[in-house]
Protein backbone atom coordinates (compact mmCIF):
# COMPACT_ATOMS: atom_id res chain seq x y z
CA UNK A 1 0.00 0.00 0.00
CA UNK A 2 1.26 3.50 -0.83
CA UNK A 3 2.16 6.00 1.88
CA UNK A 4 -0.68 8.28 0.75
CA UNK A 5 -3.16 5.41 1.04
CA UNK A 6 -1.86 4.55 4.50
CA UNK A 7 -2.24 8.17 5.59
CA UNK A 8 -5.87 8.27 4.42
CA UNK A 9 -6.66 4.99 6.18
CA UNK A 10 -5.22 6.28 9.46
CA UNK A 11 -7.23 9.48 9.11
CA UNK A 12 -10.50 7.60 8.47
CA UNK A 13 -9.75 5.19 11.31
CA UNK A 14 -9.23 8.08 13.73
CA UNK A 15 -12.45 9.82 12.70
CA UNK A 16 -14.57 6.66 12.77
CA UNK A 17 -13.32 5.77 16.25
CA UNK A 18 -14.20 9.21 17.60
CA UNK A 19 -17.60 9.37 15.88
CA UNK A 20 -18.48 5.95 17.26
CA UNK A 21 -17.72 7.11 20.79
CA UNK A 22 -19.81 10.25 20.34
CA UNK A 23 -22.75 8.22 19.01
CA UNK A 24 -22.50 5.71 21.87
CA UNK A 25 -22.46 8.51 24.46
CA UNK A 26 -25.46 10.22 22.82
CA UNK A 27 -27.43 6.96 22.66
CA UNK A 28 -26.74 6.24 26.33
CA UNK A 29 -27.99 9.69 27.37
CA UNK A 30 -31.08 9.48 25.16
CA UNK A 31 -31.81 5.95 26.34
CA UNK A 32 -31.65 6.93 29.99
CA UNK A 33 -33.87 9.94 29.31
CA UNK A 34 -36.45 7.85 27.46
CA UNK A 35 -36.45 5.24 30.22
CA UNK A 36 -37.03 7.85 32.91
CA UNK A 37 -39.88 9.46 30.98
CA UNK A 38 -41.83 6.21 31.06
CA UNK A 39 -42.50 6.84 34.77
CA UNK A 40 -45.20 9.44 35.60
CA UNK A 41 -43.21 10.77 38.55
CA UNK A 42 -40.19 11.32 36.34
CA UNK A 43 -42.30 13.33 33.88
CA UNK A 44 -43.47 15.69 36.63
CA UNK A 45 -39.93 16.06 37.92
CA UNK A 46 -38.71 16.64 34.38
CA UNK A 47 -41.10 19.55 33.91
CA UNK A 48 -39.71 21.20 37.03
CA UNK A 49 -36.17 20.61 35.85
CA UNK A 50 -36.90 22.22 32.49
CA UNK A 51 -38.06 25.41 34.19
CA UNK A 52 -34.66 25.79 35.81
CA UNK A 53 -32.66 24.44 32.85
CA UNK A 54 -31.04 27.80 32.19
CA UNK A 55 -29.55 28.08 35.66
CA UNK A 56 -28.52 24.44 35.71
CA UNK A 57 -26.80 24.73 32.33
CA UNK A 58 -24.78 27.73 33.54
CA UNK A 59 -23.69 25.96 36.73
CA UNK A 60 -22.89 22.74 34.87
CA UNK A 61 -20.97 24.62 32.22
CA UNK A 62 -18.79 26.33 34.80
CA UNK A 63 -18.22 23.10 36.72
CA UNK A 64 -17.36 21.07 33.62
CA UNK A 65 -15.53 23.76 31.69
CA UNK A 66 -12.26 21.83 31.52
CA UNK A 67 -13.96 18.56 30.57
CA UNK A 68 -16.04 20.21 27.85
CA UNK A 69 -12.96 21.95 26.49
CA UNK A 70 -11.24 18.58 26.16
CA UNK A 71 -14.29 17.08 24.44
CA UNK A 72 -14.41 19.84 21.83
CA UNK A 73 -10.62 19.66 21.44
CA UNK A 74 -10.86 15.91 20.79
CA UNK A 75 -13.48 16.48 18.09
CA UNK A 76 -11.34 19.22 16.57
CA UNK A 77 -8.26 16.97 16.46
CA UNK A 78 -10.14 14.20 14.69
CA UNK A 79 -11.71 16.34 11.97
CA UNK A 80 -8.91 18.85 11.34
CA UNK A 81 -6.41 16.05 10.62
CA UNK A 82 -3.87 17.54 13.04
CA UNK A 83 -2.97 14.10 14.40
CA UNK A 84 -3.99 10.57 13.51
CA UNK A 85 -3.59 7.20 15.14
CA UNK A 86 -0.03 5.89 14.54
CA UNK A 87 1.36 9.36 13.74
CA UNK A 88 4.92 9.94 14.93
CA UNK A 89 5.09 12.99 17.21
CA UNK A 90 7.48 14.77 19.56
CA UNK A 91 5.73 16.04 22.69
CA UNK A 92 7.27 17.24 25.94
CA UNK A 93 10.67 16.46 24.43
CA UNK A 94 9.70 12.79 23.97
CA UNK A 95 9.51 10.83 20.76
CA UNK A 96 6.52 8.50 20.28
CA UNK A 97 3.47 7.33 18.33
CA UNK A 98 -0.18 8.33 18.72
CA UNK A 99 -1.70 5.20 20.22
CA UNK A 100 -5.26 6.35 20.95
CA UNK A 101 -7.42 9.46 20.55
CA UNK A 102 -10.47 9.78 22.80
CA UNK A 103 -12.94 12.58 23.46
CA UNK A 104 -10.93 13.90 26.40
CA UNK A 105 -7.34 12.67 26.14
CA UNK A 106 -4.68 11.37 23.75
CA UNK A 107 -2.37 8.44 24.49
CA UNK A 108 1.18 8.71 23.13
CA UNK A 109 3.30 5.54 23.18
CA UNK A 110 6.88 6.69 23.67
CA UNK A 111 9.91 4.84 22.33
CA UNK A 112 10.47 2.78 25.51
CA UNK A 113 6.86 1.44 25.38
CA UNK A 114 5.58 3.71 28.15
CA UNK A 115 2.31 5.58 27.62
CA UNK A 116 2.17 9.36 27.90
CA UNK A 117 -1.42 10.50 28.50
CA UNK A 118 -2.17 14.12 27.60
CA UNK A 119 -5.46 16.06 27.61
CA UNK A 120 -6.86 16.80 24.17
CA UNK A 121 -6.46 20.53 24.77
CA UNK A 122 -2.68 20.03 24.87
CA UNK A 123 -2.62 19.43 21.12
CA UNK A 124 -4.75 22.50 20.38
CA UNK A 125 -2.91 24.95 22.63
CA UNK A 126 0.72 23.74 22.73
CA UNK A 127 3.14 23.50 19.78
CA UNK A 128 4.26 19.95 18.98
CA UNK A 129 5.98 18.12 16.13
CA UNK A 130 4.08 15.73 13.87
CA UNK A 131 6.74 13.97 11.82
CA UNK A 132 4.32 11.96 9.67
CA UNK A 133 1.49 14.39 8.93
CA UNK A 134 2.30 14.52 5.21
CA UNK A 135 4.11 11.21 4.80
CA UNK A 136 5.54 8.43 6.93
CA UNK A 137 8.95 8.36 5.24
CA UNK A 138 11.72 10.06 7.18
CA UNK A 139 15.32 11.20 6.68
CA UNK A 140 18.13 10.77 9.18
CA UNK A 141 21.85 11.43 9.42
CA UNK A 142 24.95 9.70 10.73
CA UNK A 143 27.94 11.97 11.37
CA UNK A 144 31.55 10.84 11.78
CA UNK A 145 34.53 13.05 12.63
CA UNK A 146 37.47 11.48 10.76
CA UNK A 147 41.05 12.20 9.80
CA UNK A 148 41.89 14.30 6.75
CA UNK A 149 43.16 11.16 4.99
CA UNK A 150 39.74 9.48 4.96
CA UNK A 151 38.95 7.97 1.52
CA UNK A 152 35.49 9.43 0.95
CA UNK A 153 34.90 7.44 -2.25
CA UNK A 154 35.53 4.19 -0.38
CA UNK A 155 33.08 5.28 2.31
CA UNK A 156 30.46 5.96 -0.39
CA UNK A 157 31.04 2.54 -1.92
CA UNK A 158 30.75 0.88 1.48
CA UNK A 159 27.50 2.72 2.20
CA UNK A 160 25.98 1.58 -1.11
CA UNK A 161 27.01 -1.99 -0.36
CA UNK A 162 25.52 -1.84 3.13
CA UNK A 163 22.23 -0.27 2.04
CA UNK A 164 21.76 -2.84 -0.71
CA UNK A 165 21.61 -5.57 1.93
CA UNK A 166 19.69 -3.71 4.65
CA UNK A 167 15.91 -4.24 4.55
CA UNK A 168 15.31 -1.17 6.73
CA UNK A 169 16.31 1.18 3.89
CA UNK A 170 13.42 2.33 1.68
CA UNK A 171 15.68 3.02 -1.35
CA UNK A 172 14.90 6.74 -1.50
CA UNK A 173 17.99 8.53 -0.14
CA UNK A 174 21.48 7.27 0.61
CA UNK A 175 24.34 9.75 0.17
CA UNK A 176 27.70 10.66 1.73
CA UNK A 177 28.75 14.31 2.11
CA UNK A 178 31.69 16.12 3.68
CA UNK A 179 29.95 18.89 5.61
CA UNK A 180 32.94 20.37 7.44
CA UNK A 181 36.75 20.37 7.19
CA UNK A 182 38.31 22.51 9.90
CA UNK A 183 40.82 22.05 12.70
CA UNK A 184 41.96 18.44 13.09
CA UNK A 185 38.99 16.58 11.62
CA UNK A 186 36.85 16.13 8.54
CA UNK A 187 33.14 15.74 9.25
CA UNK A 188 31.48 13.11 7.05
CA UNK A 189 27.69 13.06 7.05
CA UNK A 190 25.63 10.12 5.80
CA UNK A 191 22.04 10.97 4.85
CA UNK A 192 19.62 8.04 4.56
CA UNK A 193 15.87 7.43 4.49
CA UNK A 194 13.50 4.85 5.93
CA UNK A 195 9.78 4.13 5.87
CA UNK A 196 9.19 5.15 9.50
CA UNK A 197 10.98 6.31 12.63
CA UNK A 198 11.73 2.87 14.22
CA UNK A 199 13.32 1.63 10.99
CA UNK A 200 15.23 4.89 10.61
CA UNK A 201 16.71 4.68 14.10
CA UNK A 202 17.84 1.07 13.60
CA UNK A 203 19.19 1.88 10.13
CA UNK A 204 21.32 4.72 11.47
CA UNK A 205 22.73 2.46 14.19
CA UNK A 206 23.51 -0.25 11.61
CA UNK A 207 25.32 2.19 9.33
CA UNK A 208 27.33 3.75 12.15
CA UNK A 209 28.48 0.36 13.42
CA UNK A 210 29.30 -0.92 9.93
CA UNK A 211 31.33 2.13 8.91
CA UNK A 212 33.31 2.19 12.15
CA UNK A 213 34.21 -1.47 11.67
CA UNK A 214 35.02 -0.86 7.99
CA UNK A 215 37.42 1.99 8.80
CA UNK A 216 39.08 0.03 11.60
CA UNK A 217 39.77 -2.94 9.34
CA UNK A 218 40.55 -1.29 5.99
CA UNK A 219 41.49 2.35 6.67
CA UNK A 220 42.79 2.71 10.24
CA UNK A 221 44.67 5.87 9.26
CA UNK A 222 41.31 7.55 8.63
CA UNK A 223 40.30 7.29 12.27
CA UNK A 224 40.49 10.61 14.16
CA UNK A 225 43.97 11.50 15.40
CA UNK A 226 45.55 14.46 17.16
CA UNK A 227 48.69 15.65 15.39
CA UNK A 228 51.61 17.26 17.21
CA UNK A 229 54.23 18.72 14.85
CA UNK A 230 57.57 19.56 16.59
CA UNK A 231 59.89 22.31 15.44
CA UNK A 232 57.20 24.68 14.18
CA UNK A 233 58.44 28.31 14.53
CA UNK A 234 56.39 30.56 16.83
CA UNK A 235 53.97 33.07 15.41
CA UNK A 236 55.28 36.63 14.86
CA UNK A 237 55.15 38.71 18.04
CA UNK A 238 55.14 35.71 20.40
CA UNK A 239 57.91 34.56 22.74
CA UNK A 240 59.10 30.93 22.62
CA UNK A 241 58.34 28.98 25.78
CA UNK A 242 62.02 28.41 26.64
CA UNK A 243 62.76 32.16 26.44
CA UNK A 244 59.78 33.38 28.43
CA UNK A 245 60.74 35.14 31.67
CA UNK A 246 59.38 33.64 34.89
CA UNK A 247 56.52 35.36 36.62
CA UNK A 248 56.87 36.05 40.34
CA UNK A 249 53.73 36.02 42.43
CA UNK A 250 53.97 37.71 45.78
Amino acid sequence: MSREGNRQIRRIRTQITLVRRIVVAALVVLGLGAALLTFPGARIAGAGVLTSAGLISIVAGLAAQSALANVFAGIQLAFTDAIRVDDVVVVEGRFGNIDEITLTYVVVRVWDERSLILPSTYFTTTPFENLTRQQAGMLGTVELDLDWTVPVDDVRARLREHLAGNSRWDERVGIVQVTDAVSSYVRVRILVSAADSPNLFDLRCDIREDLVLFLQQHHPAALPRLRVVPGVPPLPGTVPAQQASPVTVG
